[in-house]
């Protein structure tokens, strides 16, 4: 019996190994410049961010980034769309600066309420 286990835990290793590698992934979808989305979000407008950027997308690294449109401050009212996350590892939320009129990106970690808490889709 013993050998019966030791001859099929070497087997069962190799398909632990194996299933991980061969289940599909989606993949990650991020907001490319120039993305905008409906307004998915019903929470009461807020006032959250200090000086953050609102992007035209997502994208961000090093070499390319999306177009600031405007910048967002603890002053004006914000509507929330939606959030995504960004190809960068953080979360981002769409939303229209109600103060300026400006749509944009702004990564959730520049609001002092980590953004919105409705999921884009995307």
């Amino acid at each position: 019996m013993k050998r019966r286990i030791a001859a099929l835990v070497p087997a069962l290793a190799a398909v632990a190994i194996a299933v991980p590698l061969s289940i599909a992934t989606p993949a990650a979808a991020h907001a490319a410049c120039g993305t905008t989305v409906s307004d998915k979000d019903s929470s009461s407008w807020n006032k959250t961010a200090n000086g953050a950027n609102e992007r035209s997308g997502t994208i961000a690294s090093s070499s390319t980034n999306c177009t600031i449109k405007g910048i967002a401050y603890n002053t004006q009212n914000l509507d929330y769309h939606c959030w995504t996350l960004g190809n960068d590892g953080y979360t981002w939320t769409y939303l229209r600066n109600d103060s300026t009129g400006v749509t944009g990106w702004v990564r959730d970690n520049l609001l002092s309420d980590n953004g919105s808490g409705v999921y884009c889709g995307f």
